[in-house]
């Protein structure tokens, strides 16, 4: 069983890599270079026509065909089913995962690449934009740290959930956020991070 793996060392790139490493699947890694722009040539659209990392392309697919998957999310949810690892069976404990893995997609990610872009990256300072988005990026950190008072993970046992949302704390210094500030933040990641793993996936490509 082979994973072909298109991806950069982003936050959304390491979830893939991360979960793979995880779970000790065989892969070959393909890096597209997002900075000189590998996410638009003709190959990699051809695998994701969003031109967006990561993609997978599962060898050993459904009914033993290839089969390609698009978005971090569903790679995770994917490799999760395809391995029975870090997703739980039980209706009411793999829809906790879910829950988290979807608060990751729809506000984690976009937040804070937002407040990536806007501190980082604009070409001109926004101040109403950096604000808006900080504001809520530190209200979200409040969200985890609520979350994982008095549990070490996100969802039960570590999951995908926290397999997607740890590569966009890694980046708490983009962000200005001091994790001293949120210490239940800080001990689910220095947990993670311990992993070796995980650690290696957030290292891929090299």
């Amino acid at each position: 069983m082979t994973i072909e793996l298109y991806t950069w060392k982003t936050s959304n790139g390491r979830k893939a890599t991360i979960m793979l490493e995880e779970c000790g699947l065989d892969y070959n890694l393909h890096p597209i270079n997002i900075a000189t722009d590998d996410q638009f040539t003709a190959e990699f659209i051809a695998i994701n026509p969003n031109s967006k990392i990561p993609a997978i392309v599962d060898r050993d697919g459904p009914n033993g065909q290839p089969y390609t998957v698009i978005e971090s999310g569903a790679i995770l949810m994917y490799l999760a089913e395809k391995t029975g690892k870090f997703m739980p069976s039980e209706m009411a404990a793999r829809y906790e995962v879910i829950q988290w893995l979807m608060f990751q997609m729809g506000g984690i990610g976009p937040i804070f690449g937002q407040v990536h872009h806007f501190k980082r990256a604009a070409k001109e300072e926004v101040p109403y934009a950096i604000n808006r988005y900080y504001t809520e990026a530190k209200r979200l950190y409040g969200v985890l740290n609520a979350r994982l008072e008095g549990r070490d993970y996100l969802a039960g046992d570590v999951s995908i959930a926290d397999f997607a949302t740890l590569p966009w704390v890694f980046r708490h210094d983009w962000q200005e956020v001091d994790l001293a500030e949120f210490p239940n933040v800080k001990r689910w990641y220095d947990t993670l991070m311990a992993r070796p793993a995980l650690a290696r996936g957030m290292e891929l490509p090299a």
